[in-house]
């Protein structure tokens, strides 16, 4: 099982409804795992390596079917290097099946992810907010990648996840860690503003990312490997191969969009202009041409391989509905990109599944609403520890209360929702510093008044976690890669039972 602290979940609520709920989130969390489809992609057989499926090619990608090496004819050395959260499953797979093959690499993981690899390296470092572990595993990184003198006889996997435009940072020289930090948190943690507005920003101040890790990289064989369905449009509505290659912010190792320009409108745009360190704004008014992110152009002289790991029909929300459908909740598809407030979020999907409850509209009962995405939380300087998926929570356990048929889930698939810390003592000594999200219902707020705990006040402070965890509404979960958040209502056609 991947949710790690089941038993106390379903101890109380509405039971049945949560223990549904959980089977239906175990199946999306299984489903967000990468390992099997990297197997789908990779096989060895003696010192004959076949790579290719084109269940997982991009469409319009110009190399397709199966390429075939043999280890000391076509390739001397294979290594694997990459950044994000989770990404160990898809380098774990790559190792067992190449095995001693692999001459080296590095990963850069999230802090506190499971070590589980023994032929590459791996380095952990921070998110949401970069600090001193990123850069001294990004410097690593890329001294791993110099030193070993990369040729055409050499096959590169590139792993490139969520969590890597926090995690793979390498601020060019003049520009502070402190600096680079201070962006991420103005723009994202205060303000609020998406991703990919930050991206463009903060993907003009480093040296590996923007496509410019392939540079270092540039002279081998490359394998591209993405834990998402490249298939489906990005937040600039781009799909396929020539639509990320031409609108990327995010994918690291592909041509980017970002330039100096768009990053100085954003940040004028947003107000931040002055509170961003001089140097950013000196560094973006004067930023060298040869600084600048890859193009497509350059990119397609390199010898490249490009493979979406999640296709739409491995993905997790393919495997929910088809789960749901099964045990007979109709699936109602609501939303894919919900780059908006969490707390909002959850008040209005809970006023939906209210509207399904009491009047069988706009669906029957019993059904699932199901969402994903990306949603925002601006702290506003409060300290508090928690994350999107939690405030998510606590926003539908407001609005659900007295409601005995509906039973709210919200997780980052990753794991960890949020940059996490020590919440609870009881949490840190079983080992978790993080969780994943929650899971809520109608008795929620009944519970948490009987124990003294104030809802409103956690939201108000941003420190859903410890509130979460002590009325056993917070989910625990394993680490796993990031594809966004998992967000769903259960709404059951009679009353769930609290026994």
């Amino acid at each position: 099982m991947r949710v790690l602290n089941k038993n106390s979940l379903l101890s109380h609520g509405n039971r049945e409804g949560r223990k549904i709920a959980l089977d239906i989130l175990e199946k999306g969390l299984a489903a967000a795992d990468p390992y099997d489809n990297t197997l789908k992609i990779l096989r060895r057989d003696g010192n004959i390596i076949s790579l290719g499926n084109d269940e997982f090619v991009p469409k319009g990608s110009p190399r397709t079917g199966i390429d075939e090496y043999i280890i000391g004819k076509d390739i001397d050395r294979i290594f694997v290097f990459g950044a994000g959260k989770g990404i160990q499953r898809i380098a774990k797979a790559i190792e067992d099946v190449l095995g001693d093959a692999i001459a080296g690499g590095l990963i850069i993981v999230k802090d506190h992810d499971e070590h589980s690899l023994s032929h590459m390296d791996v380095c952990y470092a921070s998110h949401p907010v970069p600090d001193e572990s990123c850069l001294t595993a990004s410097k690593r990184l890329l001294e791993s990648i110099n030193k070993a003198k990369l040729t055409d006889r050499d096959l590169v996997f590139v792993i490139i996840g969520n969590g890597a435009s926090s995690m793979m940072t390498y601020p060019w020289d003049g520009i502070s860690l402190d600096a680079v930090a201070d962006v991420t948190r103005i723009l994202q943690i205060e303000k609020g503003l998406i991703t990919p507005k930050l991206n463009i920003v903060r993907n003009q101040l480093d040296r590996l990312k923007g496509g410019r890790i392939t540079r270092y990289l540039a002279k081998a064989k490359l394998v591209h490997l993405f834990p998402i369905d490249l298939d489906e449009p990005n937040a600039y509505n781009a799909s396929g191969y020539y639509g990320h290659l031409h609108n990327n912010f995010w994918l690291h190792s592909l041509p980017d969009i970002s330039t100096p320009e768009k990053a100085v409108d954003i940040l004028k745009a947003s107000n931040t202009w002055n509170e961003v360190d001089a140097s950013i704004r000196d560094y973006l008014l004067n930023a060298p041409t040869e600084n600048g992110v890859l193009s497509p152009e350059e990119f397609e002289t390199f010898d490249n391989r490009i493979f979406g790991l999640m296709p739409q029909k491995y993905n997790f929300i393919s495997a929910v509905m088809n789960y749901s459908r099964e045990i007979g909740y109709e699936p109602h598809f609501l939303m894919r990109r919900t780059f908006v407030d969490a707390s909002t979020t959850g008040e209005l999907i809970s006023r939906i599944a209210l509207n399904v409850e009491n009047e069988k509209e706009p669906f029957s009962s019993p059904c699932l609403l199901l969402l994903t995405g990306e949603m925002i939380v601006a702290v506003d300087g409060k300290k508090g520890i928690g994350g999107r998926n939690q405030e998510f929570a606590l926003g539908a356990a407001k609005v659900l209360s007295g409601s005995k048929r509906i039973v709210s889930v919200s997780v980052d698939t990753d794991g960890t929702d949020g940059p996490g810390g020590d919440f609870d003592p009881d949490a840190t000594r079983l080992g978790c510093n993080c969780l994943s999200g929650g899971i809520v219902d109608g008795y929620t707020i009944y519970e948490g008044n009987a124990k003294g705990i104030d809802f409103c006040r956690a939201l108000e402070m941003h420190d859903a976690s410890n509130v979460l965890w002590n009325t056993d509404n917070g989910i625990w979960s394993m680490h796993n890669i990031s594809i966004q958040d998992l967000i769903f209502m259960l709404v059951m056609d009679h009353d769930g039972g609290t026994q």
